[in-house]
């Protein structure tokens, strides 16, 4: 079991197999020494080898919400506390937190995230 794993199941965590694509689109993309995925696409992108993460470089979380709410920051913190809960002191990382009217199949939040990997 791979060290980052190994804290994921610390944290009660479990990642699921990489979903496929739901349309014309790659579940993940590698360029040079960044990947654009989350953690189960970034296992699946790594061959499964995901301690090969060096550091979590930028999330992004998008937030369902209407205009008079301001507290997006507050809700993708969950994100990030994670992110640091599992990677460490590699989990730090820039970060947008923004609103949006509608998400795709009605999500309340999405995130995304580029990982730097050796």
């Amino acid at each position: 079991m791979s060290k980052i794993e190994a804290r994921l199941a610390e944290l009660g965590v479990t990642l699921p197999d990489a979903p496929a694509p739901a349309a014309n689109y790659v579940p993940w993309v590698i360029s040079g020494r960044q990947v654009f995925s989350l953690l189960a696409q970034l296992k699946a992108a790594t061959g499964g080898e995901i301690d090969r993460v060096v550091r979590l470089v930028k999330l992004v979380g998008f937030v369902n919400s209407t205009a008079d709410f301001v507290d997006q920051p507050k809700v993708i913190n969950g994100a990030s506390d994670f992110m640091v809960a599992v990677l460490g002191d590699a989990g730090r990382h820039a970060r947008s937190a923004v609103s949006a009217a509608s998400l795709p199949f009605g999500v309340a939040v999405e995130i995304e995230a580029v990982f730097e990997i050796a």
